[in-house]
């Protein structure tokens, strides 16, 4: 069975990006937004099938996920290798900026993640293949298309992509509660890993082991955490302000 993509940016994306095989469209019947349109332009040029159906068919095939009015059917995610990854950051002329996670469950999460990861241009992101959100409808609407982008590798052991990152010459950065320094205190100008742990559970022990430091945001309130996608947008954006000196 494909794949689903659904919502008017992540449709547009994903065929801009031109990254994933599209099977089909389909568009709900009625008045079609400006988007909508440019959809159906960028498919015809690419010889890419629309179809039409009511409204109650889309919510039909996709309940759980607002589809406004569009649903793509695609071939399979794409996952990247971490040596691929690795390769391409080590060729690059900036310092390496990749985003480790672990075990995320809630795949908005994961697809807010990404789309802040892709609004700082990150070099990558690494996930688990077991016991976590992958790259699903959820994830993808939630990117906003921002998937079809960011290289995604997906990996059998984290605590051993850790030894192989540390072993490319790249920092890896934990953040724990109780880590010994704040995020701000890490100078950032240099090849960085940022490990976020699980919505509840935080990073696991043997993970936590492993990262070279490990950092914590202050938190002044009632509520003794931040949710992970909003403290993934913090630490973004404080690598960013360093090294652009902003």
């Amino acid at each position: 069975m494909p794949d689903k993509i659904v919502g008017r940016n992540s449709v547009l994306e994903l065929l801009r990006s031109g990254n994933r095989a599209i099977e089909q469209i389909l568009i709900a019947q009625g008045k079609v937004d400006p988007r909508i349109q440019q959809v159906i332009s960028i498919a015809k040029k690419k010889g890419i099938r629309c179809d039409f159906a009511p409204r109650s068919e889309l919510d039909r095939i996709e309940a759980n996920v607002p589809h406004q009015g569009i649903i793509a059917f695609v071939g399979p995610k794409i996952y990247t290798d971490v040596k691929t990854l690795i390769k391409g950051v080590q060729d690059s002329d900036h310092p390496a900026l990749l985003i480790m996670l672990d075990g995320i469950q809630d795949p908005r999460n994961l697809g807010a993640i990404i789309r802040t990861a892709d609004a700082v241009n990150a070099d990558g992101i690494i996930i688990p293949k077991h016991k976590a959100a992958g790259v699903t409808t959820a994830a993808d609407k939630t990117s906003a298309g921002s998937s079809e982008y960011i290289p995604i590798a997906q990996v059998t052991n984290l605590a051993q992509t850790i030894d192989i990152l540390k072993a490319a010459g790249i920092w890896v950065i934990g953040t724990d509660g109780e880590g010994p320094m704040r995020y701000t205190q890490v100078d950032f100008n240099m090849p960085i890993c940022l490990v976020l742990g699980s919505e509840g559970e935080g990073l696991r022990r043997l993970v936590k082991e492993k990262c070279d430091l490990l950092v914590h945001l202050p938190m002044y309130g009632h509520v003794p955490s931040l949710n992970v996608s909003v403290a993934a947008g913090v630490l973004l954006y404080e690598v960013i302000r360093q090294r652009c000196n902003e």
